[in-house]
């Protein structure tokens, strides 16, 4: 009896020490090519993400960049800046699943599962369908 208690309280430990916090993934993150900040927060029990900055914000013109690629065509006018790009994602057992992201620079939206890898890094996994089919990038918390 004593050698299960043992083993239950070594298990209790283990799985506490990777729970998470749900709210981790709140803060500014960095894309890869360093083009885009995206500041993810949380409204009511759902997480989003919104563009603050941008590396060019503006185009030749000198004109603020704006959602042309957007297919409806009252969505095209709209600035980058502060555009949400991730919508609806739920914490779910150590991932945030069954959310959006769209990408501005194709006009397409995909589903979007986040991982956390540590406290800096976040896998973004956009695809169509399944998971399977998609790709991830690995975002930077900025400092």
């Amino acid at each position: 009896m004593k050698f299960f208690s043992i083993i239950l309280l070594l298990t209790a430990i283990t799985f506490s020490g990777f729970s998470q916090n749900k709210d981790a993934i709140v803060g500014r993150w960095v894309n890869p090519s360093g083009e885009a900040h995206v500041e993810i927060f949380k409204k009511n029990d759902k997480y989003y993400g919104k563009m603050v900055w941008l590396k060019n914000p503006r185009d030749e013109q000198g004109v603020a960049k704006t959602d042309a690629k957007n297919p409806e065509p009252g969505l095209k006018s709209r600035p980058l800046l502060g555009l949400e790009m991730l919508k609806d994602f739920v914490y779910d057992d150590g991932k945030w699943t069954d959310g959006k992201i769209y990408d501005p620079k194709s006009g397409k939206t995909y589903s979007c599962n986040i991982t956390l890898k540590d406290n800096n890094q976040i896998s973004i996994r956009g695809y169509m369908g399944i998971s399977l089919i998609g790709r991830s990038e690995t975002w930077k918390r900025v400092k």
